[in-house]
């Protein structure tokens, strides 16, 4: 039996792993390893821990000697676990650079003293910054203008470090604006749902032009199962969905969806620094076999859907006193 710990396990992307992984490999002993802060909620991973298969552990990736413990007997290791929203990174960068760059050093010192046998540390297409033309390829320089972008360039050097010195196998996969079942609404896409269900103002930034590259969660966790399990030690991935829209355009289709009227768009402050556009090249991912199977349009139909019928999982996240403070906080920042 092959055992996999994925850190942030019980945030967005990492519990969507978490259920890809208990579906497709009977085999393999999952254990989720979260610090279960405001974005790690484990009713991400109901129905998930009812059996032995996946289980649950409370940790933070920054304690080296709960991470030590952890990883002991890992065979491989997928590391999610980052503060991972722009916005808070510019308000309060501190916990962005201990956690996606200290965390991940002890994550990858851990791994090499256990020797796992494989590491995927997961990235962003925000390291490349703001794309004017083209599209980014793994070979391009770095250039990150946000703390958390910056933090992320961080994890991701050292944990080529540790391959190219170490010899870890460690694979970096860097993903585009990802969206789906069980993100926190905080993000764009969850954010401008929950609102327009409840006729509240959807808050675009500037004149709501920049544009995103946006991947269906499911794709985004298949690109790193195969990144996982096939890619060779030392590689970085692009994973894009080949779907760029505007921010307007985004917020169009969800008011559709939903049949509100375009009357709910509220014009904000454009966020410091905000880059304009993203665009990855993932010819070298799709070498290995990767393909987008979701198209946006239909993701975002079934992404409604998912928050329109599962108002009460939100709802909690929504009514919890860091989402209160921080929305008061960010709308303060936007006026």
């Amino acid at each position: 039996m092959k055992k996999l710990v994925v850190t942030g396990g019980a945030g967005f992307i990492g519990s969507n792993f978490v259920r890809r992984i208990a579906k497709r490999y009977p085999d393999y002993k999952t254990t989720v390893y979260d610090a279960l802060t405001y974005a790690g909620n484990p009713d991400n991973l109901e129905g998930l821990l009812d059996g032995d298969r996946v289980t649950l552990v409370h940790g933070d990736i920054r304690d080296r000697d709960s991470v030590r413990e952890v990883l002991r007997d890992a065979d491989m290791v997928v590391n999610f676990a980052a503060e991972s929203f722009v916005d808070r990174s510019i308000l309060e960068p501190d916990s962005f650079i201990t956690t996606d760059v200290l965390g991940s050093f002890v994550l990858l010192e851990a791994a090499r003293e256990f020797g796992v046998q494989r590491f995927a540390q997961i990235s962003t297409d925000e390291v490349y910054g703001s794309v004017e033309e083209g599209s980014s390829t793994e070979l391009d320089a770095i250039l990150p203008n946000s703390p958390y972008s910056a933090s992320k360039a961080g994890g991701d050097l050292l944990a080529r470090s540790y391959c190219m010195t170490y010899g870890l196998p460690v694979v970096v996969t860097r993903g585009s604006n990802t969206y789906g079942p069980y993100q926190h609404p905080e993000k764009l896409i969850p954010l401008f749902i929950t609102n327009a269900i409840d006729d509240k103002p959807l808050p675009v930034y500037g004149d709501g032009s920049q544009v995103r590259d946006w991947l269906h969660v499911d794709d985004h966790c298949a690109a790193v199962d195969i990144a996982l399990h096939e890619a060779p030690p030392g590689e970085v991935y692009n994973v894009g969905g080949g779907c760029e829209r505007t921010n307007m355009e985004v917020t169009k289709l969800i008011l559709d969806a939903l049949g509100k009227p375009a009357s709910l768009i509220e014009h904000v402050a454009d966020r410091p620094g905000h880059d304009r556009r993203y665009s990855l090249n993932c010819d070298k991912i799709r070498a290995l076999g990767w393909r987008v199977t979701k198209p946006f349009e239909e993701g975002i139909r079934e992404t409604v859907e998912w928050y329109r019928d599962n108002q009460a999982w939100w709802r909690k996240v929504k009514e919890s006193p860091s989402y209160q403070q921080f929305s008061k906080t960010w709308y303060s920042e936007r006026k």
